[in-house]
Order: structure tokens, then C-alpha cells, then sequence
């Protein structure tokens, strides 16, 4: 789909709600939409499902969604869906499309942030070489990801000076963990869990923003 619409611009703080995987149709919008009327500033639409039927659908709800309220759309891994139904970006994996290649296809409007896990060389490089944000993780424990490799506090105060991107921070964070990462310099905190595994989805997210605003 041509990106017949101006991209919102990344943010440069706030918070990042990721979609959690197995959750579709009017389940996952109506609590996306719920996220982004109380304040987070942008949305990771993550589904591994080999339904591409269903992932269209529901990405392209998403997009009705955020578009109107200028939060940027962010496709996990698929380049190929972003640009099916125009989304304002791309978040790449270690096994995903290089940067360079992403940027090729998405063209250079799109917002492509890159996964940076526990090490400051991958995140360097991508800043280096145009990635809109970085993202480092799991910090804590993660219901999405039990087996992820953690990522310190140490780590981000190490390169906070040596990065100009928006550093993101990822895995397992709460209200009540968050504090301390936000402390060494980070700029967003990429959420599943503590949104959309919350009782109160608008509760949850007005909390989470008291944080950052």
C-alpha cells in the first residue's frame, strides 16, 4: 500500500504498548484502543501466527485505530505487512530484514526500531547506521519472553551518552520496576504484560504514564 499519509514522528518519551501474542479481532482492538485514549505514545502490533489473513485484519484495525491520534503503528518483524497496509513502521529482530534493507523497502519516512538485547555494539551500529530507536531487554523477568537474555542498569548507563536514538527498555516492566530504568536515561518502556495482562486496561496505562509525563 503507496504511504499516501505523513508519519507520525517517534516519540521521545513515553510509553510503548506491545500487543500480546494470541489476541485478535474486537478483543485486541477494543483494548488497543482503550491503551491509546489513555496515553501511550505509540503501539507494536507482535503476532507470530502463520494466519496472514488474520493478522492483516487485525494490523489494519490497529492502524484505524492510531492513525487518527497520530500514534505511530509499529509491525513486529514483518516488513511485508507494514507495507501491505501502510503502517509507520517496522520493529527488526536479530533473524529479520537487515536495517539497510528494511529502510530500502520501507523508504526513509518509515520508523524502524531495532532490537538491541544486552548488547551496546548492536546498538551502536544501529544508531549508526538510522535506526529510529533502540530497544534493550528483558530487564526483569518477562511472561512474554521467560527465556530471554537480561539486560542491565549498567548497561544503559553506559551507552545513554553514546547514543542520540531514543533508547527503548523492555521485558517484564511494571509501574513498580520501572523507576530505576528510567533513572539511566531511558526514553520509552515497550509494555505487554502489565497492559494488557491488567484487570483495568485504562487504570493500567494511566499509571504507567504518570511515569514518563
Amino acid at each position: 500500500m503507496p504511504r499516501e499519509h505523513q508519519t507520525p514522528p517517534w516519540p521521545n518519551r513515553g510509553i510503548y504498548a506491545v500487543t500480546p501474542e494470541g489476541w485478535s479481532g474486537a478483543a485486541l482492538a477494543g483494548a488497543v484502543a482503550t491503551a491509546v485514549e489513555q496515553g501511550v505514545k505509540a503501539v507494536q502490533y507482535r503476532d507470530k501466527s502463520p494466519d496472514t489473513a488474520r493478522r492483516r485484519n487485525d494490523a489494519e484495525a490497529l492502524l484505524a485505530i492510531c492513525r487518527p491520534r497520530r500514534v505511530p503503528l509499529i509491525i513486529n518483524d514483518d516488513v511485508d505487512l507494514a507495507l501491505a497496509v501502510g503502517a509507520d513502521g517496522v520493529h527488526l529482530g536479530r533473524n529479520d530484514e537487515t536495517l539497510a534493507a528494511a529502510r530500502a523497502r520501507l523508504g526513509n519516512a518509515a520508523i524502524i526500531g531495532v532490537s538491541c538485547y544486552n548488547e551496546a555494539g548492536r546498538a551502536l551500529a544501529a544508531a549508526r547506521d538510522g535506526a529510529d530507536y533502540v530497544a534493550f531487554g528483558s530487564f526483569f523477568p518477562s511472561v512474554t519472553k521467560p527465556g530471554a537474555v537480561r539486560a542491565t542498569t549498567e548497561l544503559l548507563a553506559a551507552v545513554r551518552w553514546r547514543i542520540e536514538a531514543p533508547i527503548v527498555a523492555i521485558g517484564g516492566i511494571t509501574a513498580d520496576n520501572a523507576p530505576p530504568l528510567l533513572e539511566c536515561g531511558v526514553d520509552l518502556l515497550a509494555i505487554v504484560d502489565a497492559i494488557f495482562g491488567a484487570p483495568d486496561i485504562a487504570h493500567a496505562v494511566r499509571r504507567l504514564t504518570g511515569l514518563v509525563s
